[in-house]
């Protein structure tokens, strides 16, 4: 697998000799570096070197050049091994991290001076915990430790860089606490951590509403002031009768304290349903995760609400939604705490969680989930959709890279993963963008992708309306009501080989005029990868009717036309989709999208990217079409 990382604008992972005492150890180098303090933190004070810190070593894994190769062999259509996805135990025993590098890195550790009772290989084999000071991480780490402040009164420790030796340095992903910022300690006198879950409020991408309605339309004549599900079904032609039952799987994901009310699902289904009333998604709990419902605001049950209405709609009674609910109501979750959940390996072999970005469990707060983690007890489904996302400067590479690597091992498996690609164009949540530091404010002005969108083994989905004044039966534009389409090119992973033809297609045909300075224009992942509608949704929350906007409705829409897809080729004897995006940029796949080749997606105080025949950085392939794609699907 050829290496996905690209120089970054916010983390620099580069390679900075430090020549030391003894001669007999190979010398240090940067592992890692932050190059800004993060907006809202102000550092205050050194660490005291006698203070507690916990060290952790994330294992490299074996085997991770193939990866790619090995993905590619199970979905490419023309390669002979399409759609034999790999059991479990076989990406288990592929990726499992050497014994060599357990020993590197231990063997340094006792020579630096740890004694071997403080250094403990955890249980799934994929971190070294080193019970250490402050005094003597400094000291291995040639790194400089500080507490910082948030504003919202969390306190932090991290340094702004540490080195590892030379010959350490191939058997290491990264180390925690260090640059990641995301690093907590306990407060004062309570073992505690204090986080922002990624299902709070105004974190990630969520839906934006334009408040409530009085009247429903409901006809085909009115899709372009409200979209009902017949709008859905008239533009991409989902006029199809599961008949694959329990057989094929379709799960929506949402993180704590996000949730829906079932008074919500049951007034939408009376109004655009058959057979949904009192019906509910198959609840998969994780690490804690509850239905919880006491606050009825938009922001709470929005999200939920919206994905539920219209994937079990679109799918009909006939296919069962697996909700997979994630994190408690006190930790929340991450999208780590779900991957864990799917896939032990991830746990064992992948580097695992990170205890400064992740959350703990058991959980000791009040309220909090006192049972052991989860990890891998939960089947995925076949196809997955999350409308949660982050911008990429808020992750180090190295922990973006961790977790894109799992999403390639769970296509391997067979798995489809769908993300929205984000709803500020260009600009990352919020309508933040990059500064030449590296720093991220509104009004910075170099683009900001989305994560994890940008993963090259996941299937971003942007955003497309049909505008005022035009009907179903027309080309969709980029939406640019209330939201924009996200989409660029990622400042994380190189391009992958199934969409160098399109990209350099569009780079062609629109050749891109912005200074080089201001977006990545080295060659790298460019996404969307395909989009569908995500404007003027009429969903019920609450109690009554919104209508609703975002990359969030688009997400598990496209989820719903590949859930069907997938009952028709089970139905047949054949195995689910997995990783779609080798086949989507095939050759194969032609005329299985209807174009977009009208809009933009605004950010950072330009237009941003524009649509043009074929593929585009704001609606990708265009909009599925079920009819072309299931034909071409089962013929595979």
């Amino acid at each position: 697998m050829r290496s996905f990382i690209l120089p970054v604008l916010s983390l620099t992972l580069g390679l900075a000799a430090s020549a030391i005492a003894d001669p007999t150890l190979s010398p240090w180098q940067l592992h890692e570096q932050r190059s800004h303090i993060p907006a809202g933190w102000t550092r205050t004070r050194k660490l005291d070197s006698s203070v507690s810190v916990p060290l952790r070593f994330a294992l490299s894994q074996s085997n991770m050049e193939n990866l790619e190769a090995l993905l590619y062999e199970v979905s490419l259509p023309a390669s002979s091994n399409y759609g034999k996805h790999w059991s479990p135990s076989q990406i288990a025993a592929k990726f499992a991290p050497s014994a060599e590098s357990i020993e590197t890195v231990r063997s340094w550790l006792i020579g630096s001076g740890v004694e071997p009772h403080r250094i403990k290989l955890s249980p799934t084999k994929g971190w070294l915990d080193v019970a250490s000071t402050v005094e003597e991480a400094e000291n291995l780490l040639l790194a400089d430790y500080h507490v910082y402040d948030h504003e919202s009164g969390t306190k932090h420790i991290a340094c702004d860089s540490y080195h590892l030796p030379e010959h350490v340095i191939p058997h290491v992903d990264f180390v925690t606490p260090t640059i990641h910022f995301d690093a907590k300690i306990p407060r004062k006198r309570e073992n505690q951590y204090t986080r922002v879950p990624i299902g709070q409020p105004g974190q990630g991408s969520t839906p934006k509403t334009s408040g409530q309605i009085g009247t429903i339309f409901d006809q085909l004549e009115d899709c372009d002031q409200q979209i009902t599900p017949i709008c859905l079904r008239a533009l991409y032609g989902l006029w199809y009768q599961p008949v694959a039952g329990k057989a094929n799987s379709y799960g929506i994901v949402e993180y704590t304290p996000q949730s829906y009310l079932q008074s919500d699902l049951d007034l939408f289904a009376k109004n655009f349903s058959t057979g949904l009333e009192g019906v509910s998604p198959t609840l998969v709990s994780i690490d804690g995760g509850v239905i919880e419902g006491s606050d009825r605001s938009f922001d709470y049950i929005g999200e939920s609400d919206l994905d539920l209405e219209y994937a079990m709609t679109l799918v009909t009674k006939g296919q069962d939604i697996t909700l997979y609910q994630v994190g408690d109501s006190v930790e929340g979750g991450s999208f780590n705490t779900f991957l864990d959940a799917l896939d032990g390996t991830y746990c064992k072999y992948d580097g695992g969680d990170d205890p400064t970005q992740d959350p703990v469990y058991p959980d000791t707060a009040s309220g909090g989930y006192t049972g052991n983690e989860e990890c891998g007890t939960v089947k995925p489904a076949n196809v997955i959709s999350t409308s949660y996302g982050y911008n990429e400067a808020d992750l180090s590479p190295a922990y973006a890279i961790r977790q894109c690597n799992e999403y390639a091992k769970l296509g391997l498996m067979g798995v489809t993963f769908l993300f929205s690609s984000g709803d500020a164009g260009v600009a990352g949540n919020g309508g933040y963008c990059l500064n030449s530091d590296g720093s991220q404010s509104p009004d910075g002005k170099i683009f900001n992708p989305g994560f994890p969108a940008s993963c090259p083994y996941v299937t971003a989905v942007g955003a497309t309306q049909v505008s005022p004044g035009q009907s179903v039966w027309e080309p969709e534009n980029a939406c640019e009501q209330v939201i924009y389409s996200g989409g660029g090119f990622s400042n994380y992973f190189s391009m992958p080989l199934y969409q160098k033809a399109a990209v350099e297609g569009y780079l062609a045909a629109e050749p891109i005029s912005y200074p080089k300075d201001i977006y990545n224009s080295t060659g790298s992942r460019a996404y969307p990868d395909l989009a569908a509608n995500g404007a003027n949704y009429v969903i019920a929350v609450g109690g009554s009717f919104s209508l609703v906007y975002g990359t969030s409705a688009a997400s598990p829409v496209v989820g719903s036309i590949l859930t069907m897809v997938n009952d028709a080729r089970i139905s047949q004897g054949k195995p689910p989709l997995g990783f779609i995006n080798p086949a989507i940029y095939s050759a194969d796949f032609v005329g299985g999208f209807k174009d977009v080749t009208n809009g933009t997606n605004p950010g950072c105080g330009t237009l941003g990217f524009n649509t043009t025949k074929g593929w585009d950085p704001v609606t990708g392939l265009g909009n599925p079409y079920f009819p072309s794609l299931l034909s071409k699907w089962l013929s595979l």
